[in-house]
């Protein structure tokens, strides 16, 4: 899938003005890692590497670690770099990003067993974090203090929601 989503950020990603987005793809990726972090031990989704690669993709961390490489910054390329200027077009956009990632989900769960859900993680759940996923990407793009102030209670609820230990 890394490989898709390498082919179509070279495609159709806005490479010319890849610096617009850098701080927002850092965001994108602070956010996975914060995700790896606080669920180590605890996590809500674990990717695993059942076709090609076992060797070199041999646990979840090592595959998060690929798509934040390869994955976020080509969806942000091209995702930011093409968004429309209608607001009903951006909200068009957004949820046609929402469906992308949760179809490539829903295929990687239940057709390839790339990923587990564990802890009562369902794919409802992530249609929805989908949707949080790029609204705040969308409000990073210009507005980065506002995203990084309604990412802290949406990331609290989360953690108490699903009862993640911390320690």
């Amino acid at each position: 899938m890394n490989g898709l989503f390498l082919i179509a950020g070279l495609k159709w990603g806005d490479w010319r003005n890849w610096s617009k987005y850098h701080s927002t793809i850092l965001f994108f990726w602070f956010g996975d890692l914060l995700y790896n972090f606080l669920c180590k031990d605890y996590l809500m989704w674990e990717y695993k590497e059942t076709m090609f690669g076992q060797n070199i993709l041999p646990n979840h961390l090592t595959i998060s670690l690929l798509i934040m490489f390869v994955a976020y910054p080509a969806t942000v390329l091209i995702f930011l770099g093409n968004l429309p200027d209608k607001t009903m077009k951006k909200v068009l956009w957004l949820l046609f990003w929402v469906a992308l990632f949760s179809l490539v989900e829903y295929i990687n769960l239940r057709y390839l067993d790339l990923i587990e859900h564990h802890h009562q993680w369902t794919m409802a759940w992530s249609v929805f974090f989908n949707l949080i996923v790029f609204f705040i990407l969308l409000l990073h793009n210009k507005h980065p203090i506002a995203a990084l102030i309604i990412s802290i209670p949406i990331i609290l609820f989360f953690v108490m929601f699903f009862d993640v230990p911390i320690y």
